[in-house]
């Protein structure tokens, strides 16, 4: 099909293409309400102040934070000439190994974009079945019993699992983020949803896992034995300090110690040990009340409020389905929901795990980095505007084995019960006066600085536990994490999403996905780690970590947008050679050490896609678009193999100007076929993925 060109060079107001429908189902309309943050500590702007006054008392000894090193690089973002590079700059090579394809070029078109000399193929669809006796998707007879044995609706992560002593075949596990009833249901009325509409939502969301067959048309699904789907109301068990508290029993469960369901899963990881982490990010749109609900009394209110949670009516209208999700009848109800969920995909009998010593809060994702003494920390971002970085430290090693081997297992699924939960804190040494919102680079040539990471929550076995903020109780903690965050001083960011560590370096990236408020009236002002006012396109942090201490160094490797744009930056490389890239959202690293990042929301006029950058040597920075994905959807999830590249292709087609009934996307059967959101895989014709 022919493409639509796009100059992404030209003036644009760049607002993000983030449908409002998007926002209405996936988080409850956020953007459009007031930032639940409101905290009063301290900004990063003031510690930019502060230590810019220390620099000058330099020669009367006074301690200053140090910048990260590294060499400086040239200026840009000002009508003058760029600074000459220094003679010890080396000049760029080709292409590093991993990159050698051709860039794809922006596009709007309602297909997958991809490389000269690559093939792909859809994987698998909403609504393809997964268990024995499930139908075949029928978009006019849907029903709930259906969806539970169906792949589900708006899948975000992904993640391969190579399953052992079976070459070719592999566990696909993936998270279903949100349901989308206009897009889902023909002639679907949103002021009276049906009792027959949410039984197929509940059944939608959650997790799934697939077998899987490496095929030369790509992966073929298959009914192995480990194929399961998880679900709303699917049990889970809640571990931490939060199990059994007040904060989360219920009628239903007066013990406080089994969930039902998880939902608002979002990005992940894949452990060493083999398990699947999921994070449950947008909880809070899933609870309301019927209008003229009373409200709560003010402590609950400050606790809801923090976590955007209204006593009003739900888009999705849940909660006249199922007690459960009004907030008058279980109020404790949103208190289970905010964790990081655990998935053994190895055995379909296992009840998953929620992780409350990980913090409850909106979990991007979580991932996992294990340091040389077997020491496992957990990395993980609060998505949402001016919230926080954390990472989890455990007390326990990681015992080796194979995901056969049910001791190690055992262990190895109670390492993230047990340990020291962090929230991160960023310095830096550049003058205020450099840092005026504009995103231009300061004199250092780079926005750098040094960082720590603030004790929170210790954690013990059999969910003992203690607060480390003081006039807050460890439960509290584990429940009301953000508010624990908040009192210490924690960095505001600009919507921290995934945060993985390189296994190739060990350091730390952070895609740091856009934030229109900031530097807008009474909300924090731009600083080195989000320099932009009004940013709509987004960063990629660097961190060099300390991984099992509090101590990091930290610069922005890429900060995003067209290349023409005066406030974007590539770590230094020309601008001239790299792809327009605007709101990272998912990270992956290939086994050459580049790393891979998802876009969601693209402010430059295209579609989103995945873009590979390289991390080292002359050409860091170097960015290259690999793929699109079809218009009005999201790039996730993405899995970069030596020999195949899968994304998840989430809301195709979503636009607040279209329905089922209207659609803007035929993707991907083509012709009159509905929209669905699917996995395609991407390999190339007779070599390995970017050599």
């Amino acid at each position: 099909m022919a493409l639509i060109p796009l100059n992404l060079f030209v003036s644009h107001d760049g607002t993000s293409r983030r449908q409002h429908l998007t926002c209405l189902y996936r988080c409850g309309d956020a953007c459009s309400k007031p930032v639940p943050n409101r905290s009063d500590n301290e900004y990063f702007g003031d510690v930019v102040r502060a230590v810019s006054r220390r620099s000058m008392l330099r020669a009367s000894g006074i301690a200053v934070l140090a910048v990260g090193a590294g060499s400086a690089l040239a200026a840009c973002g000002t009508d003058d000439p760029p600074a000459a590079a220094p003679s010890s700059t080396p000049a760029p090579d080709a292409t590093p190994p991993g990159m050698n394809f051709t860039s794809v070029a922006p596009n709007s078109g309602d297909v997958v974009v991809i490389p000269d000399g690559y093939q792909q193929a859809v994987v698998i669809r909403w609504g393809d079945p997964i268990l024995d006796g499930a139908p075949e998707f029928d978009v006019n007879n849907q029903t709930g019993a259906a969806q539970r044995g169906q792949f589900g609706f708006n899948n975000d992560f992904a993640g391969l699992l190579p399953i052992p002593g079976a070459p070719n075949r592999f566990l696909l596990v993936t998270n279903f983020e949100y349901v989308d009833p206009i897009f889902m249901f023909p002639r679907y009325d949103k002021d009276n949803p049906t009792r027959d509409q949410f039984e197929v939502e509940i059944a939608a969301v959650g997790m799934g896992v697939v077998e899987v067959e490496r095929t030369p048309q790509g992966l073929t699904p298959v009914m192995g034995r480990y194929n399961r789907r998880i679900t709303a109301d699917t049990p889970m068990t809640l571990t931490g300090p939060a199990a059994g508290t007040d904060f989360v029993k219920t009628a239903a469960d007066p013990t406080g110690r089994t969930v039902a369901g998880t939902f608002a899963n979002c990005a992940g990881g894949v452990t060493p040990w083999g398990t699947v982490l999921s994070g449950e990010e947008n909880f809070q749109d899933y609870f309301g009340a019927a209008e003229g609900s009373p409200a709560p009394g003010p402590v609950v209110a400050d606790r809801r409020d923090r976590y955007g949670i209204s006593v009003e009516p739900t888009a999705l209208r849940w909660e006249t389905f199922d007690p459960r999700f009004d907030l008058v009848q279980t109020p404790n109800e949103p208190n289970r929901f905010g964790y990081v969920v655990e998935l053994n995909p190895w055995d379909p009998a296992s009840t998953p795990v929620k992780h409350s010593a990980l913090g409850r809060l909106k979990h991007e994702g979580a991932n996992i980095h294990v340091t040389d003494d077997g020491t496992v920390v957990a990395y993980t971002g609060d998505d949402e505007r001016f919230d926080y970085m954390y990472k989890f430290v455990s007390s326990k090693k990681l015992r080796p084995g194979p995901v056969t081997d049910a001791a190690a297992m055992a262990h190895n699924m109670t390492l993230l019960d047990e340990g020291t939960l962090y929230v991160a804190k960023l310095s830096s040494d550049i003058p205020a006066g450099e840092l005026d919102g504009s995103g231009t680079l300061p004199s250092t040539g780079r926005f750098a600085g040094t960082g720590t990471w603030l004790p929170l929550l210790r954690s013990g076995p059999d969910g003992q536990a203690e607060s480390l903020v003081d006039g807050i109780s460890a439960q509290e903690v584990a429940v009301f994490t953000r508010i624990a965050a908040d009192k210490v001083g924690a960095t505001k960011m600009d919507r921290p999403e995934d945060v993985e560590a390189n296994p190739e370096t060990g350091k730390v990236y952070v895609a740091l996905t856009n934030n229109d408020e900031r530097g807008t009236a009474g909300e924090p002002a731009a600083d080195a780690a989000n320099p932009r006012n009004e940013n709509k396109s987004g960063q990629i942090l660097e961190i060099t970590d300390d991984h099992a201490g509090t101590a990091f160094t930290w610069e922005l490797l890429l900060v995003c947008g067209d290349p023409a744009a005066a406030d974007t930056y590539f770590a230094g490389f020309d601008k001239t050679k790299v792809s327009p890239i605007s709101c990272p959202d998912n990270l992956a690293f290939d086994s050459h050490g580049n790393l891979w990042i998802s876009t969601d929301g693209n402010a430059l006029d295209s579609n989103d896609g995945l873009f590979a950058v390289a991390l080292d040597g002359p050409n860091r920075g170097e960015t290259k678009q690999f793929l699109t994905v079809p218009v009005g959807a999201e790039t996730c999830g993405p899995v970069v193999t030596d020999d195949l590249v899968t994304v998840c292709v989430q809301h195709p087609g979503e636009h607040d100007d279209h329905t089922i009934d209207n659609p803007l996307s035929h993707w991907p059967d083509g012709g009159d076929g509905t929209a669905r959101p699917s996995v395609v895989a991407v390999w190339k014709t007779g070599g390995n993925i970017g050599v």
